[in-house]
């Protein structure tokens, strides 16, 4: 006489908090991997962006370092400079990432895209931590250049893999900021425009190229409020060692980036209508 089977026990459909954080995570993850595979076809885009930072440094930094006329105390200016010039790469390759999603949503990708399962905080996530893994490898050659050109920047690795985060958070919140506007001004053009207006003010505002205590009043309330200052703030505690408040600078940074996710996927249906 057969057994009869027992019934399989009932699976919940539900995976849980932690099971959808997982499958969030797994989503990001995928998305910045399919991000990644444009960069294979067209690495020349990565080497042509590292030119201007370099003339930044050779020119820039080098003829301030010799004129002094910026004080920054102990520190050489060219010292100075380069963490300021590695965060204003990480700017220029992210700010105009609102571009490639307009394209996108022209090329009907982006409303396939939002009637999948994967949520629009992992479409926009994927896309900012693409746009940061993009500006690690432009960092590390401006890393390469500063060392060559005498920079004393620290060789210890967990300060490295600190540097390498805040490049990525830095280069996340700016895509966002791109993604957002892209959502609001709807057209290539716009953006552009926009982009090109906000992206100096932004560099020139933080304290990239100078202390913030040479700044007048106004402009220090700027820098105070611009995320850029906290990141070069944390590059240059890491790289050279100078005072910094690094737990602010991580917290604001995370904060910034997340806030700008979740605005960038609210704005995301706009933008596909």
């Amino acid at each position: 006489m057969s057994v009869p089977l027992a019934a399989p026990p009932a699976v919940s459909a539900d995976p849980g908090p932690l099971g959808q954080l997982r499958v969030l995570f797994s989503r990001i993850g995928a998305m910045c991997l399919v991000e990644l595979q444009k960069l294979r076809r067209d690495q020349t885009e990565l080497l042509t962006r590292a030119i201007q930072p370099a003339l930044w440094l050779l020119i820039f930094g080098e003829t301030f370092t010799r004129l002094r006329a910026i004080p920054t105390g102990s520190v050489p200016y060219l010292d100075y400079l380069a963490p300021g010039i590695l965060a204003q790469s990480a700017l220029f390759i992210s700010i105009f990432y609102g571009i490639q999603i307009i394209w996108e949503r022209d090329a009907g990708v982006l409303a396939k895209l939002l009637v999948t399962p994967t949520p629009r905080a992992a479409l926009v996530a994927g896309k900012a931590f693409a746009a940061g893994v993009r500006a690690l490898v432009q960092a590390f050659i401006v890393v390469i250049l500063a060392a060559l050109l005498g920079v004393g920047l620290t060789a210890n690795p967990l300060r490295l893999l600190g540097t390498a985060v805040a490049v990525v958070l830095g280069s996340a919140f700016f895509c966002c900021l791109s993604i957002v506007i892209a959502g609001l001004v709807l057209s290539r053009e716009r953006l552009m425009g926009i982009g090109q207006a906000i992206t100096m003010p932004l560099f020139f505002g933080s304290n990239a190229l100078y202390p913030v205590n040479l700044m007048p009043s106004w402009l220090k309330v700027l820098s105070h409020a611009n995320p850029l200052s906290y990141q070069v703030d944390a590059l240059r505690g890491l790289l050279i060692g100078t005072p910094a408040n690094l737990w602010a600078d991580f917290g604001v940074l995370v904060g910034a980036t997340a806030l700008a996710i979740a605005v960038a996927s609210a704005l995301l249906g706009r933008l596909a209508r």
